[in-house]
Order: structure tokens, then sequence, then C-alpha cells
């Protein structure tokens, strides 16, 4: 099993670091910039910085992300310019627009590399400090980005599939519900690799939660075998309950990532566990890495990614969390 207190540890160590050393400049309190407008716990130039996700309508998981960034870009006397859209090629689009829009700089996610990296490269070819965070780990680098915050995908799911086989499971569902993003292809294949096979693959349209219902449902009545659903995102595993309930399927549900809703559904049993990367940390450490880029050229990690997952939330220690689940933090 995955031992992450040393890398959560440093994560949070990075940030608690940025976090004193941008209040001791300002002893802790708000600024009013020269424009009247309220900055962050720093005294320095307001700088724009453009965050572009693969996010798509009401998913949950992105607003923790932004959460996270709109609370750097606070303490940093940032402005945020937040932006997504499910598809590649529009997410390349709205990179494209940060860049000629001369930003400070760039947080980006690559679901699609060889979509998105270009623009990212022409992003880092512009002189703008870019980062990415929560997808691209394997190929950031190679478009000249700086920094990446996330968690390594198929370590993820190797890791839950792991922890399955200790449990007995050797059949699992493993539901997609965007097709062409990679990462939720290497969390599906980290699940086999870890359970040692036994892993289906169910395509479902993460934008329509009725039709994912129907069609999760649809496959347990075909095959009540399944002793495992496995979400790779919180609204999908919420559905997946009412799924195996309406199939009459004795599959337990365990998913990727968490909100409130599903936290309580873990501390209530209808979700046994979830595999937690921060999503909130993901957005807070890669606006404030950037405003340091900005202020001193340096960066978290030395280049390196730096892991905010992954880790389990489950019946032992769901209680921790719910407080700051509920406050949009985990």
């Amino acid at each position: 099993m995955l031992n992450i207190s040393k890398t959560v540890t440093a994560v949070a160590l990075a940030a608690t670091v940025s976090l004193a050393a941008a209040c001791s400049s300002t002893g802790g309190a708000p600024r009013s910039t020269e424009g009247g407008e309220t900055a962050g716990g720093v005294d320095t130039p307001r700088y724009v910085v453009a965050m572009v996700t693969h996010g798509a309508p009401g998913d949950t998981y992105w607003d923790l992300v932004r959460k996270g960034a709109e609370e750097a870009a606070k303490k940093d006397n940032i402005e945020l310019r937040y932006s997504s859209d499910p598809q590649a090629p529009n997410q390349a689009n709205l990179v494209r627009s940060a860049v000629d829009a001369g930003v400070d700089g760039i947080a980006v996610t690559m679901p699609n590399a060889e979509a998105i990296g270009p623009a990212a490269q022409k992003a880092v070819d512009a002189g703008i400090p870019t980062v990415g965070l929560n997808a691209g780990m394997k190929e950031y680098a190679s478009y000249g980005m700086s920094g990446f915050f996330g968690q390594d995908e198929t370590v993820a799911g190797t890791s839950a599939g792991e922890r399955l086989k200790s449990e007995g499971k050797s059949k699992v569902l493993c539901v997609i519900h965007e097709q062409g993003n990679s990462s939720q292809e290497e969390r599906c294949a980290g699940v086999g690799k870890g359970l040692g096979g036994g892993v289906e693959l169910l395509y479902v349209n993460g934008q329509d939660l009725t039709s994912v219902q129907a069609t999760i449902k649809s496959k347990l009545a075909q095959d009540p075998s399944f002793d495992t659903v496995f979400a790779l995102q919180a609204p999908v595993a919420l559905r997946a309950v009412e799924s195996v309930k309406q199939a009459g399927a004795a599959a337990q549900v365990v998913t990727f990532d968490t909100n409130a809703e599903l936290v309580d559904a873990i501390a209530d049993g209808r979700v046994a566990w979830a595999v937690d990367q921060q999503p909130y940390l993901q957005g807070y450490l890669a606006v404030d890495s950037l405003w340091v880029a900005k202020r001193n050229g340096g960066t978290f990690g030395g280049g390196q990614p730096v892991y905010t997952g992954p880790s389990f939330v489950d019946s032992s220690n769901v209680e921790t969390i719910s407080e700051a689940a509920k406050a949009g933090l985990r």
C-alpha cells in the first residue's frame, strides 16, 4: 500500500511556508491596492493569473479546485481568471486567449496533452510562468511547464486495486465519465494492475447523470456478478449507489474524489471509501506557485511533480474531514 505521509507533509509544508512568508509582509491583514480593491496578505504588485481546466459544468470537483485557487489569489494579491471547457480543442483555445491577453501566469490541466500541450508551450515560449495541475503529470515537462500539482493516476489506481484485492474483491466495473481523458484511463488501468485483472470499463456521459445512473443500472442487471462499482468522481459514485439499489445488485461502490455529499455517503455506509487527491490543494498550490515564480523566479518541487494524493477516506477517518468537506475545502 502506498505510503503518502511524507508527500502530504511536504505539500502542506510548502503551502504553509508560502502563506507564512506572505503574511509576514503585511502582518496577515488585507491591503487595499491603488485601484481600491482589497488585496490579499502580500504587499506585492497585482498580478493576473489564468487557470484553465477541463471541468464540465456542474462537476463539484472543480468547484473545490477553483476555491483553492481563489483563496491563494486573494492571499497573493492576484486577479484570478478562471475558465474551463471539457472539450480539448476549446480548452486549448482558452489557453491561447490567456497568452494573447498577456497574463502573468497560467495554470492548466492537460487531460489530452497532444491537444492542449502546444498551447501551453506557446505560453512558455512567451515567457509566461506556466504550471500544470490535476491531469498531464507525465507530459507537462515536455511542454516546458515549470511544475505540476496532483497525483500520479497510475499509482493511485494501483493502490486502490491493491486495497480491493486485500478486501477479497475480484470483479470491478470501472466507470469512465469523460471519453478521451487519459487520466481516467490510467486510473482504471491502475486498478486492474493492483487487483491483478478483473476490471471492465464502462463509458458514460458524465454531463448527463440521469443517463449515467440508467447505464450503470442496466450493466449490473445484465451481469450481477460485479462485486465493485468504481466511479471516478463523486457525482457518478452517488448515482452508482442508486443504480446498485435499483438493479438489486450486491456490488459495493467506491470512488475517486470527494465532495460534501460523498463524505456523508461514506459516513453512512452507502459508499465504502474514496481515493482523495485534494483538489482544493491543487488549485491553491498552482496559483501560489505562480506568485512565487513572478516574485523571485522560484518553483515548488524544483520542477518535479508535487503530489497532493492519493490518500483514502473511509469510515476510520471520515469524521476528521467532514467539516472541511462542508466548507468546500476537501
